[in-house]
């Protein structure tokens, strides 16, 4: 019998300017995905991350974490 663990992952989500949201995972490089909606996003987010995870199971590669992982904002003054 496989174990199971939760993982937990950072999402980011940016609105796009023709609607909907592109969906990236930080922790997991070229894990990108799209939602026309908030609730579109997070379900195509949860198969993206569950596709990109059964990809390095099958490669042999480690699961990355977040664990740790910090969350912040620099503003920045631009001139324009």
């Amino acid at each position: 019998m496989k174990l199971r663990t939760m993982r937990r992952f950072h999402v980011y989500l940016r609105p796009e300017p023709e609607g909907g949201f592109t969906v990236t995972v930080p922790a997991l490089p070229g894990c990108v995905t799209y939602g026309r909606d908030l609730e579109e996003a997070s379900v195509m987010a949860d198969d993206a991350i569950r596709a990109y995870l059964a990809s390095l199971r099958k490669h042999g590669e480690n699961i990355p974490s977040d664990t740790g992982a910090l969350l912040t904002s620099v503003d920045v003054l631009v001139r324009g």
